[in-house]
């Protein structure tokens, strides 16, 4: 497996030139935003983009181009790339979340926001502009968000805000209406064999084209997949849904088995993020005529659409609430079998 860098330090962006050119062209025609909004699913790319303008601002937004060569794209081999990448730069500041225990994403503090508005109230170091990055905004509780609130009401001269979100709906609205938002989409089919070939070149056709196809076009959730027993895990939900709805009782007791057994609980997370996405799929290619598989007639829409539901709910309490993972797997599925 060829894993891409760290976000801050990738220079390659698949699928968003768009969204590149548009945050390029409103800086050069005067129409600089002081603070974007980079929406979109997890792991499709919004950081990267994130980092790529950071530079590109802190380079002196330059507006010449090679030919062929991507919106605001900076090479490997200059200076500005590379004191991105370390933190170096004294006009750039970063607030990304770290991960905890079982891999949980740790909440950004109101002090670590405050700290971020007292570098804004300094004059810029290098003349320039001042950049800050704040990855994934939704792990900010709603006393950060109202400390960011208040920069964002009164932008200092000279500074820009590059917040990224898979979330929006966490945020407070008022966040939501003092920043301008630009929505980052799935990558279509080509573009994801393309990119999953160069980080899994090990990996047959056939299975990586599975992996696009559960990662629903995102980059970042294939990988996760692909390190996480996301194939293995795949097929243990369609074998369970074929057997609906009435699996046989020792099967389920095997299967919540196998998904307990790993103790950082990474088999269990991603074989209900995978079961609730099965359901999701099924639900939205029978509302749209599109045929259903055999198992999804044995209800109606409307109670599977409670059960995924339920389903999430469950998966959330069990990991926050430290609850026994076989259980909740018997739990779970007991009632998507009845």
């Amino acid at each position: 497996m060829s894993l891409p860098p760290e976000p801050r330090a990738n220079p390659a962006l698949y699928g968003h030139d768009q969204a590149a050119a548009a945050l390029r062209d409103a800086a050069l025609s005067g129409r600089m935003h002081h603070g974007w909004l980079l929406a979109g699913p997890e792991g499709v790319g919004k950081a990267t983009l994130g980092w790529r303008y950071a530079r590109w601002v802190l380079a002196g937004m330059p507006g010449g181009a090679a030919v062929g060569e991507a919106p605001l794209y900076r090479s490997p081999s200059e200076p500005i790339f590379s004191r991105v990448a370390a933190g170096a730069h004294a006009d750039l500041r970063a607030l990304v979340p770290g991960t905890g225990e079982k891999g949980k994403k740790v909440m950004i503090r109101v002090e670590e926001v405050r700290e971020l508005t007292r570098f804004l109230a300094m004059t810029p170091a290098e003349g320039g502009w001042r950049v800050v990055v704040i990855e994934t905004l939704e792990a900010m509780n709603e006393a950060a968000q109202n400390a960011l609130l208040k920069t964002l009401e009164e932008p200092p001269p000279r500074a820009v805000l590059v917040l990224t979100t898979s979330a929006p709906d966490r945020l407070l609205p008022t966040i939501r209406s003092r920043v301008r938002r630009l929505d980052l989409f799935p990558l279509e089919a080509p573009l994801m064999d393309e990119v999953l070939g160069r980080w899994l070149p090990e990996m047959g056709e056939g299975d990586r084209a599975a992996l696009a196809r559960l990662s629903g076009g995102s980059p970042g959730r294939a990988l996760v997949l692909a390190e996480g027993e996301g194939l293995a895990m795949a097929r243990e939900v369609e074998g369970f849904l074929a057997r609906l709805p009435r699996p046989d009782p020792a099967e389920l007791h095997a299967l919540a088995d196998r998904l307990a057994a790993k103790r950082d609980g990474s088999a269990f997370v991603t074989f209900f993020a995978l079961l609730r996405a099965s359901l999701a799929a099924a639900l939205r290619g029978a509302a749209r005529g599109q045929g259903a598989p055999p198992w999804l007639a044995g209800r109606g829409l409307a109670d599977w659409a409670g059960l995924w539901d339920m389903l999430g709910r469950l998966a959330d309490e069990t990991e926050t609430l430290n609850l026994d993972r076989k259980q909740a797997v018997l739990t779970g599925l007991s009632r998507l079998s009845t």
